[in-house]
């Protein structure tokens, strides 16, 4: 036996898988095709993104609304309404009190107010310095009546330094009462008390 073994024929190139027919021939300019695996990858990236922002265009929309519908429940202004403006109602007014003036009016038939006041005692208070004056008053009219007496205090010049009021009730025809007209403030010693006014009200 010989040890010569015949060398090995050459390898024959495989034949090229023919395109198809009626297919354009490939551009030189086209981006050669990626592999499978590479575009799986990418469809998934691409998904994940997409979603993505459709989640977080959701999120900032909700929120939006949100903030408005707080607004407009904390700030609403009070509605404007176009009813016509009504003037307020008429309050009944409240029965006025007699005034001093309507009181010191004489009533009745009868002399003079003031010649039912005598002043029996003008004095000033040793301790406090005020003055007081002492009235008697006799109702010389014909019906009852009720006095209101007004006496000032003068100094030595005859400038008023003070001023007080007495008051009685119910006076019967030729009574008589003392009541006292007390002055505020302190005053002077030698300071004369005068009858301002009398009003004598027929009851």
């Amino acid at each position: 036996m010989s040890d010569y073994f015949p060398p090995p024929p050459p390898e024959q190139p495989q034949p090229e898988h023919p395109d198809p027919v009626g297919a354009s021939p490939p551009s030189p300019w086209a981006a050669p095709a990626a592999p499978p695996g590479r575009q799986r990858t990418g469809l998934i990236v691409t998904l994940a993104v997409g979603g993505g922002l459709v989640v977080a265009g959701a999120m900032v929309a909700l929120v939006h609304s949100l903030m408005d519908s707080v607004s407009d429940s904390i700030a609403l202004p009070p509605e404007r309404s176009d009813a016509p403006y009504s003037e307020p109602y008429d309050e009944e007014p409240f029965a006025e009190e007699p005034s001093y003036e309507e009181l010191a009016e004489p009533d009745g038939p009868g002399p003079p107010a003031e010649g039912d006041v005598t002043v029996t005692k003008c004095t000033r208070d040793s301790l406090i310095g005020w003055p007081h004056a002492d009235l008697r008053i006799v109702n010389r009219s014909g019906s009852p009546a009720a006095y209101i007496v007004s006496i000032t205090f003068v100094d030595a010049d005859g400038a008023v330094v003070s001023d007080g009021v007495a008051t009685t009730e119910e006076v019967a025809p030729g009574a008589s009462v003392e009541v006292r007209a007390q002055g505020s403030g302190e005053v002077a010693a030698g300071t004369k008390c005068r009858i301002a006014e009398v009003g004598r009200h027929a009851l």
